[in-house]
Formats: C-alpha cells, sequence, structure tokens
C-alpha cells in the first residue's frame, strides 16, 4: 500500500508524484523530514530483483538541477548516501539538496537480489543501462540539467554513463575514489584480477559476497568474542571480533582476496597495533567510527557483488578494451575527480585519458589522510571533501 503525507510544496510531494508516474509501476513509500520529503520506489520490469529509485527533494523550494547518486559495489543508496549514523546526521544527499539539487538515489539491482538471483550478465553495462533507464524518464519529465555523482564502483558507472550520454543537460560528473586504467606492475595485477573473476563466472559462481557486513555486525554485538579468523602474528589465534572488524577497515590491503589490493591501505583512516595476544590488541578509527560504519552496513540490501560487474571493472583498471572499455575520449562533461590518499590513492591515469580526448574541463585532487569509505561518512567529509565539488 502507498504511503503518503498531506501537504505540498515547491519541489515536495507534487514533485515526487510527477517522478513517481514518469519511472512506472513500483509501490511507492513517501517519508516525511524537516525540510524536506523523500520517495523510495523499487522499478519492476519482470526481473528477479528491481532497481531501486530514491529521492530527496527539499519542501520549501524547487529544485535547479538533479543529482544522481551512484552507490559504490555492494552498497545502496540508504546505506551510502542518507546513512543515519553518520557523525551529526550529515550526510552527502542532505548537502546536495541544501545546495538546491533534486537527489536521485539509483540502488543497483543486486541489493534487492538473492544469490541465486544475480545475474551473470550484470556487468558495467548492464548497470549503465539501469541508470539510463531512470536519467531518460526524468529528463522527459523534468528537463533539468543534472549531474553524476558515484563512489568507487558507482563513480566508474558514473564515468561509463557520461561517456554514453550526449545530453546538453549533463553538466558534471563527480567521481569519488575511484580508479581508471593502472599502469606498470598494476595493470598487470588488474589483469590478474579480471582473470579472477572471468574464471569464477566460467565455473558458475556469479556472485560476489564482501562479508563486510557481518564482520561489523558481530563487533558491535560481541566486541570481545573470538572471530574465525587467524591473527597475523601467531595464526594458531584468532582475531577478536572488534579486531578482525578494525583490521578490514584500516588494512584493507593486507587482507587475502583478487581485489583488496586496489586500496593504498583501507576502507578507513586509523591506526591498529598488535598487541601480545589478539585481545591486548590497539586500534582506532581516525576519521569514520564504527558506530557509522554499523549504521551503514546494516541498511543494506543482500550487500552481494556481481561477478561480472567486478571483472570488467577490473577490465578497466588493465587497460583492457577488449573485456571493457570507457570512452574516456567522449566523456565531454565537467569532470571532478576526488580520490583519497589511503583508499584508491593518487591513480590519475582516468583523468589524464579524459583530458588527452579534449576535455580540459577535468580535475583530479587526492585528499590527504583518509581512507575509501572517509569520503562519504567521515564527519569531517562535508568540509574535507564535498567542498571541493
Amino acid at each position: 500500500m502507498r504511503e503518503r503525507q498531506h501537504g505540498d510544496a515547491a519541489g515536495g510531494i507534487g514533485l515526487l508524484t510527477r517522478i513517481e508516474r514518469a519511472l512506472g509501476t513500483g509501490t511507492a513509500a513517501y517519508l516525511p523530514g524537516d525540510g524536506w520529503i523523500r520517495l523510495t520506489l523499487p522499478l519492476g520490469d519482470g526481473g528477479p530483483a528491481p532497481v531501486t529509485v530514491d529521492v530527496i527533494a527539499d519542501t520549501a523550494r524547487a529544485p535547479e538541477g538533479i543529482a544522481y547518486l551512484l552507490p559504490g559495489g555492494g552498497l545502496n543508496f540508504a546505506a551510502e548516501f542518507f546513512t543515519p549514523g553518520a557523525p551529526g546526521g550529515r550526510n552527502l544527499s542532505h548537502a546536495l539538496r541544501r545546495r538546491g539539487l533534486l537527489v536521485v538515489g539509483v540502488t543497483p539491482r543486486e541489493d534487492a537480489a538473492a544469490a541465486a538471483d544475480v545475474s551473470a550478465a550484470w556487468g558495467l553495462e548492464a548497470h549503465r543501462r539501469d541508470l539510463a533507464r531512470v536519467v531518460g524518464a526524468l529528463d522527459r519529465v523534468l528537463g533539468l540539467p543534472y549531474e553524476y555523482v558515484g563512489h568507487s564502483a558507482g563513480a566508474a558507472l558514473a564515468l561509463d554513463a557520461a561517456s554514453h550520454d550526449t545530453s546538453p543537460r549533463l553538466r558534471r560528473v563527480v567521481a569519488l575514489d575511484t580508479t581508471g586504467p593502472y599502469t606498470g606492475d598494476l595493470a598487470l595485477r588488474a589483469a590478474d584480477t579480471r582473470d579472477a573473476y572471468a574464471t569464477q563466472l566460467a565455473q558458475g559462481f556469479p556472485v560476489v559476497d564482501p562479508g563486510l557486513a557481518a564482520v561489523i555486525a558481530k563487533a558491535a554485538a560481541d566486541p570481545d568474542g573470538v572471530s574465525p579468523v587467524p591473527w597475523p602474528p601467531d595464526p594458531a589465534q584468532c582475531f577478536t571480533h572488534a579486531g578482525l572488524a578494525h583490521f578490514a577497515l584500516i588494512r584493507t590491503a593486507a587482507l587475502p582476496g583478487p581485489a583488496n589490493w586496489i586500496y593504498a591501505r583501507g576502507h578507513g583512516a586509523g591506526t591498529y597495533d598488535f598487541g601480545a595476544t589478539p585481545a591486548e590488541d590497539r586500534f582506532t578509527l581516525a576519521l569514520t567510527p564504527l558506530s557509522t560504519w554499523h549504521a551503514a552496513t546494516a541498511a543494506l540490501g543482500s550487500g552481494l557483488l556481481p561477478a561480472a560487474l567486478m571483472r570488467d571493472l577490473a577490465a578497466v583498471w588493465a587497460g583492457d578494451d577488449d573485456t571493457y572499455r570507457i570512452a574516456w575520449d567522449r566523456i565531454t562533461a565537467e569532470v571532478v575527480w576526488i580520490n583519497t590518499e589511503l583508499g584508491r590513492g593518487d591513480h590519475p591515469r582516468g583523468a589524464e585519458l579524459i583530458r588527452a580526448g579534449g576535455n580540459e574541463r577535468v580535475s583530479f585532487t587526492v585528499v590527504e589522510g583518509h581512507g575509501h569509505g572517509d569520503a562519504v561518512w567521515s564527519g569531517t567529509a562535508a568540509s574535507d571533501v564535498w567542498s571541493r565539488f
């Protein structure tokens, strides 16, 4: 049953009703806030799981443009951009809404999928087609200038979408902590990662479960309990739940797995020092507290990643145009590319390729002292990161 709230204002429920009609037949839910209203609408298309669209509209003024927010791999709009546990209640959605933008979050269909439903065809191109369906429908109704704002895999999607989007209303792409093609040894390592996911797909396993949400949930519920993961100084012992969660966030690059090497250090800035025993390890997150990570991951749906998406991303990192190519030379909108020092690091090759294609409106910045997730969840993200776009 549709949940409607009373009242109407410029940019409020009337606008959301138009958006709902434009997007299709899903069962919409409306949620009022203090000066804003939210619409959540799953876009059923007969497939095993829907794309979900979230819209945050100001109730006091009509929007001047649209920001399409594209979450990172395994995440969704609510977890990443509408995080209830963000320090001070701040999140990127409200920051952009206050700038006069209509916020439209597009959550990929794997968030609503069971593992058995994840398709081997859900690569980067399929994600781009799903996004284009949403953008096209809203553009026909609203006709507003718009921008793509993505983080991690969502930033790669934003850049790929921009390379195919010829609308004069596309004004900007904001790419938060992502990677274009590597060079040298890292490109070779990326090719190995591509091959690992291609092999997984060939063996009939189209889904990847990062498992971080479960690790953080255990840390929140039973921090001193013993995890099943061996402790590096003495593999006969195991991390505590809290220790494992902090190690996974701070020293992500040290974890096994085909894609953890892409982080210069980790998801979050902080320190981790081993003690005489796992219970004596000392660790702290510098910018994004564990409570925020827990609130974010608790808001996830499946938390799953399609192996096809990971294969395509790794192909982009490897510069393997035969497997998947982002047409860097066709990106004509302004590009603001912001990486983090401890996350995806100082690898500007993608930005350089856009510039080499003739687009001079490209900037590439690295935010010092921040990890991958700090770009969206840190208590200082508004001043340290968001102020740059």
